[in-house]
């Protein structure tokens, strides 16, 4: 089937498997808030407006959320990384990003330092 690839368990034993992995990419986003959910990956042009986007509430270790500045206007309409009441590269404060074409990566790992960037 599609997206199927054909694995061993290390003793000899082939088996089908899913594929799977990555961020599921959304379209482009445009409006002032946005809701992020675990898994996926978001292009946000502040072209008009600043944009606020909201971390999941409840994740577990390893849930990640992936963010693009589509316009290249993040210097002039900055993105806010809500943090949802979980901390952020261990700080208790939301993550403003207002470098121009910044992407990056935000996984979760635990409640001690929260949110951390994958590369940095």
């Amino acid at each position: 089937d599609a997206d199927q690839a054909l694995t061993t368990n290390g003793s000899g034993v082939l088996s089908w498997s899913t594929i799977s992995g990555g961020a599921a990419w959304q379209a482009v986003v445009t409006s002032a808030t946005k809701a992020a959910t675990a898994g996926e990956g978001y292009f946000l042009n502040t072209t008009s407006n600043a944009i606020t986007l909201t971390l999941p509430a409840s994740p577990s270790i390893g849930e990640f959320v992936s963010f693009v500045d589509y316009a290249g206007t993040f210097d002039t309409n900055n993105l806010t990384i809500a943090r949802n009441g979980k901390k952020i590269q261990g700080a208790t404060a939301d993550l403003t990003v207002s470098t121009e074409r910044a992407a990056n990566t935000l996984v979760f790992v635990d409640d001690t330092q929260g949110w951390l960037l994958q590369n940095k």
